[in-house]
């Protein structure tokens, strides 16, 4: 049912904790299966050089999340914007048709940390999902 790599992560997930003082937090949450997830990031010189997340979730929420954090930890803000659930999952080798939604939260989780972090130093958020119709 799950691929070697995901019970890898969620057996011995990478990145778990939290960070004091996070330069961006982002939590999301899907009411309808219970995951929650918060990203912490440490950002110096427009490079995640530090991720760590909590995740209340099932264990494709935990091999999610913590395979999101490595794949953005040492990227650029923009380089870390770019990676998708799509991308989550192929580096997991795949998911149930069920569990997919989890690798949706966690680029969700990470585009919200992010956004916190553009919003505190006032720079212009971006919404994956927004087609400027509000400005």
């Amino acid at each position: 049912m799950y691929s070697e790599k995901v019970m890898d992560h969620f057996s011995n997930p990478r990145n778990v904790g939290e960070i004091e003082n996070a330069d961006g937090i982002g939590q999301v949450g899907n009411p309808k299966c219970g995951d929650i997830m918060k990203v912490y990031l440490k950002i110096e010189n427009d490079i995640i050089v530090d991720v760590k997340f909590k995740t209340f979730g099932c264990g494709a929420a935990v091999a999610t999340s913590s395979m999101a954090t490595e794949l953005i930890k040492g990227k650029t803000l923009e380089e870390a914007s770019k990676i998708t659930n799509k991308a989550v999952l192929e580096a997991l080798g795949g998911l149930p048709p069920a569990k997919v939604h989890c690798s949706v939260l966690a680029e969700e989780a990470v585009t919200a940390a992010i956004n916190d972090y553009r919003r505190k130093q006032g720079l212009e958020i971006e919404n994956q999902l927004c087609d400027g119709c509000c400005g």
